[in-house]
């Protein structure tokens, strides 16, 4: 176990951070509609993070990473069952505002969580133009 905090471990702690908040914001608000501007802004700030990453670092370590070891595959196993199980619960209401769902399958498999939260972002606009005036 790291004895400094390390910028890359300041990263993961971080994302741990902010990942546990969503999920209790989530389990505090059961009824709180999807945010838009919150998942369009995740989607870009992954991306813009991603493409540094790809920039600095290339493709080749996501292979190395997800392939080195036991866990590495676990991992790797991890952030596909989650994926699978977002879009499986998101994709009945996405058809039913008339999403695209052969295209934005594609980009979410080209992309994953980028993908799949822009997606979540198209889907919560549309579902609050869908909705009565209150």
């Amino acid at each position: 176990m790291p004895t400094e905090l390390t910028p890359l471990l300041a990263l993961a702690l971080g994302g741990l951070a902010c990942g546990v908040a969503a999920i209790l914001a989530t389990l505090l608000r059961p009824g709180a509609p999807g945010s838009t501007v919150l998942a369009a802004a995740l989607a870009a700030g992954f991306a813009a993070y991603s493409g540094v990453t790809i920039w600095a670092e290339g493709l080749a370590p996501v292979i190395a990473n997800h392939t080195a070891n036991l866990w590495g595959v676990q991992v790797w196993w991890d952030l596909l069952f989650s994926l699978g199980v977002a879009f499986f619960l998101i994709a009945p209401r996405a058809r039913a505002q008339g999403m695209n769902l052969p295209l934005w399958t594609l980009f979410v498999l080209a992309t994953a969580s980028i993908g799949l939260l822009a997606m979540c972002a198209r889907l919560f606009w549309l579902e609050r133009q869908a909705a009565p005036a209150a």
